[in-house]
């Protein structure tokens, strides 16, 4: 990951804006209460969790990623935007289920995933690490690149062979294994197509009236 990284943290974020899709209805989606704590596995250059901490000035914000280059950029544009003091980062790798012991938090009222698993060989247990370090009552969101079945197949092609550069693989298999992580931790679960299907988004909460649904926004 250092080495894709080493050129990249540098435009990572103005590229990325412009098809990392659906990563501000994540950060819209959070919702933590006062004094909550969020999880990002895989954290990149910071972005989302700079949004989520402007947004929600009474939460802490946590960060794990397993390229030290991304960190140093995460770290230099997290102390750019004062926010030190409520965001901490580290180095992890997200599929270690201790890994998030490194900050002293019991458990974390929001996990998420921002086009992360894609990322992950092993992503299932990625999936797992957060699931371990739920509190009571929190959620999981998941935001990712889809299989874009509603999109030409001319588009489709290209896009996986782009992404396959970047080791980039968007996967077919994430609903379902949504859904077997959901009943193993007795959590229910949304699953949504968005951009006809170009990202998909998730949420795993105790509560399914509070999961999202477009109907209700």
């Amino acid at each position: 990951m250092d080495a894709v990284y080493r050129n990249q943290r540098h435009f990572y974020d103005l590229t990325r804006k412009y098809y990392l899709l659906g990563r501000d209805l994540l950060i819209e989606r959070l919702e933590p209460e006062d004094g909550a704590s969020v999880l990002e596995l895989g954290c990149g250059t910071g972005r989302n969790l700079i949004a989520a901490a402007r947004r929600h000035p009474n939460v802490r914000f946590y960060g794990i990623d397993i390229s030290s280059e991304m960190l140093e950029t995460a770290t230099a544009n997290v102390a750019r935007a004062g926010l030190a003091d409520r965001i901490k980062l580290a180095k992890g790798d997200a599929s270690d289920t201790s890994a998030p012991s490194v900050f002293g938090e019991g458990a974390f009222d929001r996990v998420f995933y921002s086009y992360t698993l894609s990322m992950i060989p092993v992503w299932r247990e990625a999936l797992q690490t957060g699931a371990g370090v739920l509190a009571e009552g929190g959620r999981i969101l998941v935001v990712d690149f889809g299989q874009q079945e509603r999109l030409p197949g001319w588009f489709r092609a290209l896009l996986h062979a782009w992404l396959a550069k970047f080791h980039v693989t968007p996967r077919a298999g994430l609903d379902a294994e949504l859904t077997d992580l959901a009943a193993a931790e007795g959590l229910q679960k949304r699953f949504l197509a968005l951009y006809r299907g170009y990202a998909v988004y998730a949420e795993l909460g105790a509560d399914g009236a509070s999961l999202y649904s477009p109907a209700t926004k």
